[in-house]
């Protein structure tokens, strides 16, 4: 039996359901719940391979818009970012009027400088300080260095820094060396973030806040950002803005040693030092992935103390200054290689027709070098640039921290590299 209902000027056909009984209607619902699994099924399929399309088109595109070797930069915007003025932007677009290779929120620039009274160009690496999606330009952010604490008035301050900052003017131009760096956010993943800047280690994680900001990301994600007092702060503008326009952004702003107006005015979230306890209070969990950057002694309390919270050590992501600023611990392989405490070891370095014993102080055959007089170029001190890369001619190294990206076979990065026992440097 078949009944037909004229509704509105339409018909609605029933079939004969309501003598077939609840069987049959059973049958076509779960035939309906089948089809909207299917769909569902059929979406997320179809997200996962835009989301692989779209790293293989950025992948492709990283790889055929950026350079080898020196590149012409002109500056075309400086800025301060702080009430001192020890921290200045900089703008740099291509020379050349070329496109931009898109960059990961985190890495570096490395530059070479013609600075004056040197013997040779001055290799320095700093990070991004701005966004992956702006495309006309790159922006770094560099603290003017001073002398070292009670040094006397011949000690002078950071070579390429003060260069910066006395020396680079809107419309010159210097040589640049493409992005790198393996310290950057992971812009695959979609767990909750908190990114972590001492001082001026705020630079490559306010890249990272501002590339999640620019793409509508909708990670979590906390802000948390330690200096001394308003005086140092910078930058801060910008980040409270980016901070107010995204609900699923927080920001935690901590003073050291704040003036009496910063108390008063209310300008930091909280007074002292950046600990885990202090983030605990604000995350609750450890379920972050870690961005870190700062001074050292900042970086390796941080660092231990997550692990001691029980973060996995894969989510602990770090940019270290230099060879001594944190070290990972050490695998089952370079402790075995590690020579034993009181093996004397000699360094030779070949073309200078130097050889001396192995000094502990030194930390690393970098250092080693310098004190003796034997002129290694180097940039970052970090393993990052690849600058200090030195032929082994003989012996092996152990590294104090594992290099960003292996060097060629047969060479070594010396800025943190030890000698595992005696060894012959091209140098």
């Amino acid at each position: 039996m078949m009944l037909a209902l004229q509704i509105g000027g339409g018909f609605i056909v029933i079939a004969a359901l309501l003598q077939a009984g609840a069987g049959a209607i059973a049958q076509v619902a779960g035939a309906l719940r089948k089809r909207s699994m299917d769909q569902q099924r059929l979406a997320f399929f179809k997200k996962q391979t835009d989301i692989l399309i779209n790293r293989a088109e950025a992948d492709r595109q990283r790889n055929v818009l950026t350079w080898s070797g020196k590149r012409k930069f002109r500056v075309i915007k400086r800025q301060m970012e702080n009430r001192v003025g020890d921290i200045c932007s900089f703008y740099l677009a291509p020379h050349d009027g070329g496109s931009l290779p898109p960059f990961l929120p985190g890495q570096f620039l490395t530059f070479e400088l013609n600075i004056p009274d040197q013997p040779r160009p001055v290799v320095r690496c700093y990070s991004l300080s701005g966004s992956p999606e702006d495309r006309d330009f790159y922006r770094i952010s560099v603290r003017r260095q001073g002398p070292p604490p009670k040094a006397g008035p011949e000690i002078p301050g950071g070579l390429s820094s003060n260069f910066f900052h006395n020396n680079v003017k809107e419309g010159d131009v210097i040589d640049v060396m493409a992005p790198n760096g393996k310290f950057h956010l992971d812009v695959h993943s979609d767990r909750p973030v908190a990114l972590i800047g001492g001082g001026v280690g705020l630079t490559p994680v306010l890249s990272m806040l501002k590339w999640l900001a620019d793409t509508n990301s909708h990670r979590e994600a906390w802000f948390f950002y330690a200096v001394r007092n308003g005086e140092d702060v910078a930058c801060i503008d910008e980040i409270r803005e980016i901070i107010n326009n995204n609900s699923n952004f927080h920001l935690v702003v901590l003073y050291s040693e704040p003036a009496d107006n910063d108390v008063s005015e209310k300008n930091c979230d909280c007074e002292g030092y950046l600990t885990v306890d202090v983030m605990k209070t604000y995350l609750g969990t450890s379920n972050y992935e870690f961005y870190i950057c700062g001074p050292p002694p900042m970086m390796n309390a941080v660092t231990t103390h997550l692990k001691e919270w029980g973060v996995p050590e894969d989510d602990i992501n770090f940019e270290a200054f230099g060879p001594a600023s944190v070290k990972k611990t050490a695998t089952a392989g370079s402790a075995e290689n590690a020579p034993g405490d009181g093996e004397a070891r000699t360094v030779s370095f070949a073309r200078s027709n130097k050889s001396v014993p192995w000094n502990e102080t030194a930390e690393t055959l970098l250092d080693l070098a310098e004190e003796c007089g034997v002129q290694i170029a180097s940039g970052c001190r970090a393993g990052n640039c690849g600058t200090c890369a030195t032929a082994v001619k003989e012996g092996k190294v152990s590294y104090v921290t594992p290099p960003t990206s292996q060097p060629a076979k047969g060479t070594a990065l010396l800025c943190i590299a030890c000698p595992d026992g005696d060894i012959v440097l091209d140098a």
